[in-house]
């Protein structure tokens, strides 16, 4: 980092950034921060006070003098596509919360882009609020335990494909993982949905026997996995058998151009086996594509 980005960040150390965080930021980016401060009355659904020993929220605004901002730090210049827009904790005793909303910048398509977004907001927001509400009520009845942790991670970004994966954990008791993805062809600037890839619903029996196929060469190989398969298990209760994936199953395609079925923490298997993935191999359902464009 050059002596002017470490200066910079000297002189704006009055601005309370926590050190968990853990976030390079420049003048751009403070003065960012400034000029929201202002408008952050609109977020009330955040700033509930005695209700949380701790909530922070970073706004980075995603504006040119931003971008140039982080892309003058060396090895961060990915992170002007997928932002951090803002991140709430909370810290009480027995109540944790770690919510981060990510942001897609620099699409031509802004409509899509825009639209992403405000589903990442709102979808958090939603999140948020359903915490508040349940520790509250925890709180009357004497107390408890109660956490939710939210993230995303950028799973392909090539020439063609950008996918970005989102993950809501939440903690009562036991816990729950829910996985979302969002791939886009970069080139035509579109949205991609799983029935758009193929000609035809068959690909759904297609896609869902070669799972089972997977699942049951993994218990072969390592006793410790265990799919919900009557083929494999008299005792799997119907309701929890694995038989088919669903129409909008979730899904990205990967770098190496492979199709990948994702299924949350509990959907195919125990818990302890936590959110799992299979990767389609492509001769398995080259015939019911609609290209090759985006599978290989």
């Amino acid at each position: 980092m050059n002596n002017n980005i470490e200066q910079l960040q000297k002189e704006y150390q009055e601005v309370p950034i926590p050190e968990e965080l853990d976030m390079i930021v420049s003048r751009s980016i403070q003065q960012s921060l400034k000029r929201n401060r202002n408008k952050r009355t609109k977020y009330k659904w955040f700033a509930s006070a005695g209700t949380a020993a701790l909530i922070f929220l970073i706004a980075i605004n995603a504006s040119t003098s931003v971008a140039n901002a982080l892309s003058s730090i060396p090895g961060v210049d990915r992170i002007i596509k997928v932002l951090t827009f803002r991140e709430y904790i909370v810290e009480e005793p027995n109540y944790d919360a770690n919510i981060k909303i990510p942001a897609i910048t620099n699409m031509d398509n802004k409509a899509l882009e825009l639209g992403l977004n405000n589903k990442y907001l709102s979808e958090n927001k939603a999140l948020y609020d359903k915490f508040q509400a349940e520790m509250n009520d925890l709180k009357k009845q004497g107390g408890g335990h109660l956490g939710l942790d939210t993230d995303y991670e950028v799973k392909t970004d090539n020439d063609r494909i950008f996918s970005i994966g989102r993950y809501v954990v939440e903690t009562v008791g036991s816990s729950s993982m829910v996985v979302t993805f969002d791939t886009i062809d970069k080139k035509n600037q579109i949205l991609i949905t799983l029935p758009m890839l193929f000609k035809d619903n068959q690909y759904i029996e297609r896609i869902s026997d070669n799972i089972k196929e997977q699942m049951k060469a993994q218990m072969k190989a390592d006793p410790d996995k265990v799919y919900w398969l009557s083929e494999t298990d008299d005792d799997v209760p119907p309701t929890e058998e694995f038989k088919t994936i669903a129409e909008d199953q979730s899904f990205y395609i990967n770098s190496d151009g492979k199709l990948v079925i994702v299924f949350n923490k509990y959907d195919v298997a125990p818990g302890y086996m936590g959110s799992v993935e299979f990767v389609i191999p492509t001769e398995a359902i080259a015939g019911d594509l609609v290209s090759d464009k985006y599978i290989q």
